[in-house]
């Protein structure tokens, strides 16, 4: 496990990935984690404002369901409503009545996010995502919970105390909130300060509570393989290279195209190993980062150029007058 920027959390990365990943939870007091967002940020992000649903949602734990009319506010434009953008106000209210604010996918909407998210999947070989969450005092956003993912938390402001618990007891188990009468064994108990980073394992059951301020941190969830990626991959590796047509037409071609899989699958199964299996579909699940466009400020500088080599008015001025000419000729 090669990371510089999970260095910047842990330290030692290889003592890391030794005895805490994916085994037991663990707190870190980095000289200078710099979270790419903060309190600041969200204001930043509210100034826009283009903040709106489903990237905000408030949340409580005790089974209320805050409305999204609760904390947001519609809009007209060209006469036509839009509901769903974050109005500050009203999840002011929200957090001092004890809910929590919760964004999700923060890193498809705010670039140093973004950029932080790519280089730790990049290094990492896995898919991460980013959430940002704001709870005040004796907040909890989350009953205690499952992540089919291993966690990192960021501390950006204020405190949260934080219950982990074992991992599960079966193979066969599900994401999500546990029974109330949840009693796994507690393997840390925590209070985060700014600057602190929290590591929870995969599977492992977890609850966060506002312990001073408001309490405001950034999670990094890191999706690691499930079955069904393991049988997409294999089924990518099994059946590469072989040429068949998508749409057999009739009893005959779909019998041809069944025994040329099985002998591309027969043949191909003798030389795919579990590494090979395993880092296919660790690669497919990692986000692939896409080719940024341009920035608009230097496509207006280089527009001219660039739309004459695309054909533009000139090119199709020039078009006309040549065909025009022709058709002259072929009058006259």
């Amino acid at each position: 496990m090669q990371s510089p920027t999970l260095a910047a959390w842990v330290g030692d990365v290889a003592a890391f990935a030794e005895h805490r990943w994916q085994r037991e939870p663990a707190v870190f007091t980095p000289p200078s984690p710099c979270p790419p967002f903060d309190l600041d940020e969200l204001d930043a992000a509210f100034d826009s404002g283009l903040l709106r649903t489903p990237y905000l949602e408030m949340v409580r734990s005790n089974k209320v369901v805050v409305p999204p009319d609760a904390y947001t506010a519609s809009r007209v434009v060209n006469g036509i409503a839009y509901s769903g953008f974050a109005d500050r106000a009203k999840v002011v209210a929200q957090l001092r009545a004890g809910a929590t604010l919760l964004l999700r996918c923060v890193d498809q909407w705010h670039r140093p996010t973004g950029e932080l998210v790519a280089r730790l999947s990049e290094e990492l070989d896995r898919r991460v995502e980013a959430f940002f969450f704001v709870t005040p005092v004796g907040g909890q956003g989350l009953a205690v919970h499952r992540d089919d993912a291993d966690v990192f938390v960021l501390q950006v402001a204020g405190s949260k105390t934080w219950y982990v618990h074992d991992a599960p007891a079966v193979a066969d188990w599900q994401p999500g909130e546990l029974p109330d009468d949840e009693h796994s064994p507690r393997l840390l108990h925590t209070v985060l300060e700014p600057g602190g980073v929290l590591y929870v394992p995969r599977g492992f059951a977890h609850r966060a509570v506002g312990a001073a301020g408001l309490s405001a941190h950034l999670s990094l969830t890191i999706r690691d393989v499930c079955l069904q990626d393991l049988r997409a991959a294999l089924e990518k590796l099994l059946t590469e290279g072989l040429d068949l047509p998508a749409r057999p037409l009739g009893e005959p071609a779909v019998a041809d195209a069944c025994a040329a899989l099985l002998r591309q699958v027969r043949t191909a199964s003798d030389t795919v190993t579990p590494d090979d299996l395993r880092l296919a579909a660790r690669a497919a699940r990692a986000r692939q980062p896409a080719e940024p466009a341009p920035p608009l400020a230097e496509t207006a500088r280089t527009w001219d150029t660039a739309a004459g080599r695309a054909g533009g008015l000139t090119s199709v001025g020039r078009t006309w007058r040549r065909l025009r000419g022709a058709a002259r000729t072929a009058g006259s």
